[in-house]
């Protein structure tokens, strides 16, 4: 007895680049909400945040600080968020 599996229709490929193209939007997505929960007091952190490539800079000296909570208006600082951010975003990218 013999057996076998045949494609008839490759959509796999397809899918995947699908997802791909969603995923390439990512950084963009992640920059800007980076830089909607940095809070604001003269303007310069949202001024100076950066998106170089994929990675997301914050040129000024007090980006730790405020990462880690130091301001009232973003008490979880900005990483967190937007980790959170990306990881919904992510899972929609993926059910699509």
């Amino acid at each position: 007895m013999k057996s076998g599996v045949t494609i008839t229709k490759n959509t796999m490929t397809a899918s995947l680049q699908r997802i791909q193209k969603r995923l390439e939007t990512l950084p963009k997505l992640a920059y800007n909400e980076f830089v909607k929960v940095t809070p604001v007091r003269s303007g310069n952190a949202k001024r100076k945040t950066r998106l170089q490539g994929k990675d997301i800079v914050a040129n000024y000296p007090y980006a730790r600080r405020l990462d880690e909570g130091y301001s009232n208006q973003a008490p979880q600082g900005m990483s967190k968020p937007t980790e959170d951010f990306v990881k919904r975003e992510t899972d929609k990218m993926m059910r699509k």
